[in-house]
């Protein structure tokens, strides 16, 4: 699995990420890669109903893209897991690859030592202000959110705040 195409302006400026997606799948189809032709074909197609989606079209800002793609991504993994419970173990796999090619696109997750020790001091923080066990999982959760921001899913934040109030 090859990583993303650098394209650029003259200004070494970063084209926005649909015309990116569009010059990686022009790439893929010329090296016969079914698999990133399939995966890119389907992420543009999902940024374009995105587009035309409400009462008139647009133009999606970045962030938007960002999140069609991870919503596709997020699709994958489930589908990936649904597969791989069922005993689809080929189509599963088929499935996680995709995934693969679309990260490739997303920004870099947190690690889960980071992402633990955010949660850590807003633990803390929540335990300073009286607020411990389960019941401070919604105040814990609306402080960690922005700080980690879009660079770690939800549900990994959730089970990691979720974990540490039941650890302390």
């Amino acid at each position: 699995m090859s990583a993303p195409s650098e394209a650029t302006t003259p200004d070494d400026v970063p084209v926005d990420l649909p015309a990116q997606l569009q010059a990686d799948l022009t790439a893929s189809m010329r090296a016969r890669d079914e698999l990133r032709t399939t995966v890119l074909r389907s992420l543009l197609t999902a940024v374009r109903t995105a587009e035309v989606a409400g009462t008139s079209a647009r133009q999606l800002p970045e962030e938007e893209v960002l999140a069609v793609l991870r919503s596709e991504a997020k699709k994958r993994r489930e589908s990936s897991a649904a597969f791989a419970d069922a005993g689809r173990a080929e189509r599963s796999e088929r499935e996680a690859a995709e995934e693969g090619v679309i990260a490739a696109y997303l920004p870099a997750q947190l690690d889960d030592a980071a992402l633990a020790a955010l949660v850590e001091q807003e633990v803390a923080a929540a335990a300073a202000a009286g607020r411990t066990g389960p019941g401070a999982m919604g105040a814990v959760m609306s402080a960690v959110r922005p700080r980690v921001g879009q660079l770690a899913e939800g549900g990994r934040v959730a089970a990691e705040v979720r974990r540490q109030l039941q650890q302390g």
